[in-house]
């Protein structure tokens, strides 16, 4: 029977060592990094950048926002997604508004 994880019998589970790298799913993973998942994967964020992807994932998820409310006003998603220079500019004078 398959399941989610491994079962919690210590009789047949030891942890061996603790904060050492690993491989998973063919990917380094090192002490420190963070891991994120959700229903369509599982990403692996080195520590040194944790920061700045967060950034950068807020700013998208804000931009994509948007873009879902333009798109639900009628307008075509050409254009909005990927931006062109007209819609970045637009964008970014509603971010100034909306703060």
């Amino acid at each position: 029977m398959a399941a989610r994880s491994a079962p919690l019998n210590l009789v047949r589970h030891h942890a061996i060592d603790m904060q050492v790298p690993i491989g998973c799913g063919g990917v380094a993973v090192y002490p420190g990094d963070v891991v994120v998942g959700d229903a369509e994967g599982v990403v692996v964020i080195p520590s040194a950048i944790a920061g700045e992807v967060a950034q950068e994932a807020a700013a998208q998820t804000r931009f994509e926002d948007w873009v879902e409310v333009k798109v639900k006003e009628g307008r075509s998603i050409f254009g909005l997604y990927p931006p062109n220079a007209e819609t970045k500019a637009e964008f970014e004078a509603w971010k100034s508004k909306n703060k």
